[in-house]
């Protein structure tokens, strides 16, 4: 029987997520078709021995698309850069990185649709000619000088696709569309990441905290150092269905996965505005969130849950979202 050892000074979020990270495309759990696709781009670059496409990762945050980078990297043979949109606020920060990268390095820019316009201009050249053009000077002094810069694979992120434009998103050779994970499929993560923990923990705990998880390993992974925590606290030498129970009820994680926030976002649509439709920015004050978290993070389980509807006049509870807070329904969509 496995006993769950103490924390060290390596048990941390940074530590337990690379823990965490599979290596390779097989170690990879779900997103077959994806996962296909890199292969053989991947296998075909090698052959002709040249730098692998473009590749823009787009999707919900938290499947997996900084670890598809990495991989990508791993199986082609190459370093890694890794950066972020948010950063890159001017076409000289892009060029620094740019002018700076080894000959067939992978560049990862998360969050690819918040860099800067000026930046992406910079970037479409890059990205097709391998090379950027630098202002030297102002006003009417100023010149235009080009440098030369490495061949070198882009591999972009982002939560929203539609926010790029069009020209950048050309530019990618290819797209991949992470989808939302099934229970089996994110029970199988937790079983992996179990064993790298070195967890005892019963099959039906996996399963519950699974279909706890909306979709996305991140959560469940989270879900699962909290089971964790909640165990060795408790002493408990075999993670069960109770202590997932346990463990998930203090953290306030019902059994559709909903937290406090998203309870909080029903209740205010089901009780303060008895059902009616309510606009984004009315709601994000009423719940105290930002108009940007509710949106991008909470909303769409919300909506893919069937517990909110978009409509033109604002969001709206779904008889569902009245029979989950234990209310009767009304004439709802």
């Amino acid at each position: 029987m496995t006993e769950l050892s103490d924390p060290t000074p390596s048990d941390t979020e940074l530590a337990f997520e690379s823990a965490l990270r599979p290596k390779s495309l097989a170690e990879f759990v779900g997103q077959q078709k994806v996962r296909n696709q890199l292969s053989l781009l991947i296998e075909a670059a090698a052959i002709q021995g040249r730098t692998p496409d473009h590749i823009l990762l787009a999707g919900p945050p938290g499947l997996g698309k900084t670890t598809l980078a990495m991989i990508v990297a791993h199986e082609s043979g190459r370093p890694l850069r890794l950066t972020s949109g948010p950063t890159i606020q001017h076409a000289g920060d892009l060029a620094a990185v740019l002018s700076s990268l080894a000959p067939g390095e992978v560049l990862f820019i998360d969050e690819i649709h918040r860099m800067a316009r000026a930046a992406e201009e910079m970037l479409y050249l890059a990205m097709e000619d391998f090379r950027v053009d630098v202002m030297v000077g102002k006003g009417a002094g100023a010149t235009s000088i080009p440098l030369e810069i490495a061949p070198f694979t882009l591999v972009g992120a982002t939560t929203r696709s539609g926010m790029l434009p069009n020209p950048l998103r050309d530019r990618f050779g290819f797209t991949a569309h992470l989808e939302f994970y099934e229970d089996p499929e994110l029970q199988e993560v937790l079983s992996r990441a179990a064993r790298k923990l070195g967890l005892e923990i019963g099959e039906p705990a996996l399963l519950e905290i699974a279909s706890r998880s909306r979709g996305t390993p991140r959560i469940a992974n989270r879900l699962l150092r909290r089971v964790r925590d909640f165990a060795l606290v408790n002493q408990l030498d075999v993670i069960g269905s109770e202590a997932v129970h346990g463990a998930l009820a203090l953290y306030e994680v019902d059994e559709l996965g909903l937290d406090r926030i998203d309870r909080d976002i029903l209740r205010v649509l089901v009780e303060r505005f008895e059902g009616k439709p309510v606009g984004l920015s009315t709601l994000a004050v009423a719940v105290g969130e930002e108009q940007d978290t509710i949106e991008s993070v909470v909303e769409p389980f919300l909506v893919r849950k069937g517990l909110i509807a978009r409509t033109p006049r604002g969001r709206q509870a779904t008889r569902a979202a009245y029979l989950h807070l234990g209310r009767e329904p009304l004439d709802t969509p």
